[in-house]
């Protein structure tokens, strides 16, 4: 083991040294195929010497830098379709910044990627020597125009070089395959999945939710003597009629494809942001809601959430600051403070709304049943109606619930709102009717009480459900299991 040990702390800086000498190498290359070139040349494959040059040399020295941080040899099983058989391909499991090792079998496929990335140095570069689709999240326009770009691409009729999705859209453990993003399969064109495996005795590689940072798995993989990775291409698969007119149902046959080859389970989670979430009927919910995760922090603070005194009026919103929010749950480390404060949503001042908080502490009190939780909730909630005595809890408020309570992403819990609005005329819900959704519902009342069970006894001890109970939140979606980890790409 020392020895071992020894051996990685001389490799390891020798080999990341060089990589990066490698990397700054290739920015030539990448810039000298597309100096000169205007916009609308740029919209067409390139072709010529500067095809032919920077693109053997990007690709050689490509190799060379995965050769350097210790990824020795690259196993290619199956065969790559052509253009024209496949113009996409999708890979996956994605777990780790090394996954654009995939694209030197493939002959360095054209990617999809944030348009943020332009302004990184060498990489910016080489996603213009690529003549990479992109993406930004700041546009809402963007994801159109993406989607038309790779439909115009796709059916080219072999005019482009093929495309390469990662259709999982961030990394995971690769224990299991995430949901599939439809983007790769709106063009309803034939697809070759690829499978990414690192048979390895040690697992330096994943790049995972709650897992070891950038630097730590870069020392790490590069302190091995030789690091292997597996690329197998599977047959082409090519659309039903059902499937090329629905991306989502192809999506989700071909990951169950992938997931069979990889022998591991396909799952209905997904990331909203850095949210992991599961499909719930008509909802989307947290795996592991923030509200655990605030209840951890404040018992471990020694936080009991039953002796604070809320104080929020229903109906208002009361905005305050995080030196009131410190004042007001008596906490005085700041670490703390700044850690439970950032579990509630700020507006642009910094202030949250103490609504908020009352109701997340009654939550994790744990002294109340479900029916005085939700009657609080909607009383904090529900909002005054102009005509009528009546208060209702309209779309913002039922959000903003759901969202606190289980992690809901708030397009998914408005949409589900509207939904509920349909059977009447208002377009708020009553007290019965939340009431009749969130207890009485056979698959939302199961919801609801699964996540509404802080997860501690009485006596504070840590009692965290098991993702794979029969009541467990993934368990609630049908044909799921407990998600894979996950950091943002």
């Amino acid at each position: 083991m020392r020895q071992f040990c020894l051996l990685g702390a001389l490799l390891a800086p020798i080999r990341v040294l060089l990589a990066f000498i490698v990397l700054f190498l290739l920015w030539p290359f990448a810039w000298l195929q597309v100096a000169g070139l205007s916009e609308e040349q740029l919209q067409e494959p390139i072709t010529g010497w500067r095809k032919t040059v920077c693109h053997n040399g990007v690709l050689g020295l490509s190799r060379l830098l995965f050769f350097l941080l210790g990824f020795l040899r690259i196993r290619v099983r199956g065969q790559r379709a052509s253009r024209l058989q496949a113009p996409v391909l999708v890979a996956a499991p994605h777990s780790t910044f090394f996954d654009p090792i995939v694209l030197l079998p493939c002959d360095l496929p054209k990617v999809v990627s944030r348009a943020e990335n332009l302004s990184v140095p060498v990489i910016g570069a080489l996603l213009r020597f690529n003549q990479a689709i992109l993406v930004s999240r700041h546009d809402p326009a963007s994801r159109r125009r993406v989607v038309e770009e790779v439909r115009r691409r796709a059916t080219s009729g072999g005019k482009w070089p093929q495309v390469l999705f990662f259709p999982e859209g961030t990394c995971s453990n690769k224990k299991a395959l995430l949901k599939f993003k439809p983007g790769a399969f709106i063009a309803g064109v034939p697809v070759q999945p690829v499978l990414i495996r690192y048979p390895n005795s040690l697992d330096t590689t994943s790049w995972a939710w709650r897992g070891p940072g950038v630097l730590q798995v870069l020392w790490l993989t590069a302190s091995q003597p030789c690091s292997i990775v597996d690329v197998e291409f599977l047959p082409v698969y090519h659309p039903s009629p059902e499937e090329s007119r629905d991306p989502t149902l192809y999506a989700n046959n071909v990951q169950r494809v992938m997931a069979q080859a990889l022998g591991i389970p396909a799952t209905e989670c997904e990331f909203v942001g850095s949210l992991p979430v599961i499909v719930v009927g008509r909802l989307k919910v947290a795996l592991e809601p923030q509200l655990w995760e605030l209840g951890k922090v404040l018992r471990k603070a020694g936080l009991s959430p039953g002796y604070v005194d809320a104080g929020a009026e229903p109906g208002r919103s009361r905005m305050i600051s995080q030196e009131e929010f410190a004042r007001q749950l008596q906490l005085s480390d700041p670490q703390t403070v700044a850690g439970a404060f950032g579990y509630f949503q700020q507006d642009t001042k910094g202030l949250v709304d103490f609504r908020d908080v009352a109701l997340a502490l009654a939550a994790l009190d744990g002294g109340r049943n479900l029916e005085e939780l939700t009657r609080l909730a909607f009383e904090l909630f529900a909002e005054e109606q102009a005509e009528g005595p009546h208060r209702l809890l309209c779309e913002a408020g039922f959000s903003t619930i759901l969202h606190l309570l289980l992690g809901s992403p708030r397009p998914a819990a408005a949409a589900l709102h509207a939904e509920l609005c349909q059977a009447g005329p208002s377009r708020g819900l009553s007290l019965c009717q939340f009431q009749n959704f969130s207890l009485h519902d056979p698959l939302y009342g199961k919801l609801f009480s699964t996540y509404l069970r802080p997860p501690h006894t009485s006596r504070g001890t840590s009692q965290t459900p098991n993702a794979s109970s029969p009541g467990s939140p993934t368990a609630l979606a049908n044909g799921t299991v407990q998600a894979p980890k996950q950091k943002g790409d």
